[in-house]
């Protein structure tokens, strides 16, 4: 097949069974399969699976690898040229998926692009894990073309153009599957969450771009697997923005000119330092606040991200224009304009 569209699934068999049918309609005509992974769900889901859509491959997993975990494991069993990662809670209109791919037959230098994401239940706004394109502060703090903190734009045809972007979510990710071998998939210590970021990141590192094609949209929940106020998606953030931080910096500040080695790894480690230094203001904040399980979860962040670092390797990186990083501090710049 040339495009495998593959959902990894864990406790959402009613998302599957609300949305599957739709995207099994929309590559009908198209050189394309959907193929859902199970990440051990404990929700019956990979029987449902069978009863009800036994057309659909299932690749049943032994545990719960999480998203990167379970993604490296899947795809390594798929040959086709595109992989798109798909998330169980997005609508998919018709004609959704034909825009990506034209995009990347189109253009040989781009090694991910994704499509907009609006929101399910306001569908005439973005939706807030991806919007319209994901860009990064100087910082390491997300945000999108469509969607800076809370704050969530209308989609009013603002950003209708293809556009160069640091991350395209992945709720919806179309990647370049050669790429995606060459780079070894997404970096397995981050289980959720950034992990998309970091592959973007990295794609951008090798030449390769990214790109977000608004011809295409779906629509997303957002939440399904883990909820928002969750003190565990919150370890998981300010852990895995650590580590985003140590995989790209020091190979990004390279691949700007600065040198030699060493220099970009000084000040690569000054910048993550100062990033600490926010998320200690930001534990001191839920401590006064007597959110007890928030600062808990940013202190098992920061051991966890000191556990698991590595030393990253710049010197095999070649000249690179990495698009979508933007260097001042978007939380002070909006706390300061109030939008």
């Amino acid at each position: 097949m040339k495009t495998a569209v593959v959902i990894l699934n864990y406790n959402t068999r009613d998302y599957l069974k609300q949305f599957l049918p739709g995207l099994l309609s929309s590559c009908e005509g198209l050189d394309a399969q959907v193929i859902v992974a199970d990440n051990h769900s404990t929700d019956g889901s990979a029987q449902m699976m069978e009863a009800q859509f036994p057309q659909v491959p299932l690749i049943q997993l032994e545990e719960n690898y999480g998203f990167t975990g379970g993604y490296n494991r899947a795809l390594q069993e798929l040959d086709a040229q595109y992989y798109v990662l798909m998330n169980s809670d997005i609508e998919v209109p018709k004609g959704w998926l034909s825009p990506l791919i034209d995009w990347m037959d189109a253009h040989p230098q781009c090694g991910a692009c994704g499509p907009k994401l609006l929101s399910y239940d306001q569908r005439d706004s973005f939706e807030y894990a991806g919007a319209a394109g994901g860009l990064l502060d100087a910082f390491g703090y997300p945000y999108c073309r469509g969607r800076v903190r809370q704050h969530i734009e209308k989609d009013h045809g603002q950003y209708n153009q293809p556009a160069n972007v640091l991350w395209v979510s992945g709720a919806c990710l179309l990647v370049r599957s050669s790429v995606w071998k060459a780079l070894g998939g997404l970096d397995q210590r981050f289980f959720a969450h950034m992990e998309e970021i970091d592959l973007c990141w990295r794609m951008q590192l090798q030449g390769w771009q990214v790109t977000v094609v608004p011809a295409s949209y779906v629509y997303h929940i957002g939440g399904g697997t883990l909820p928002n106020p969750s003190p565990f998606k919150l370890r998981l953030n300010f852990r895995n923005n650590l580590w985003l931080l140590e995989n790209n910096l020091a190979a990004t500040f390279k691949a700007q000119g600065l040198t030699p080695n060493n220099r970009c790894l000084r000040k690569a480690r000054r910048r993550l330092f100062v990033r600490m230094l926010l998320d200690g203001a930001a534990a001191l904040v839920y401590l006064v606040t007597f959110r007890w399980s928030y600062f808990g979860a940013v202190m098992k962040a920061h051991r966890e991200f000191r556990k698991g670092r590595r030393r990253p390797d710049i010197h095999a990186q070649g000249p690179a224009q990495v698009f979508g990083l933007n260097k001042g501090w978007i939380i002070l710049k909006t706390l300061l304009r109030g939008r």
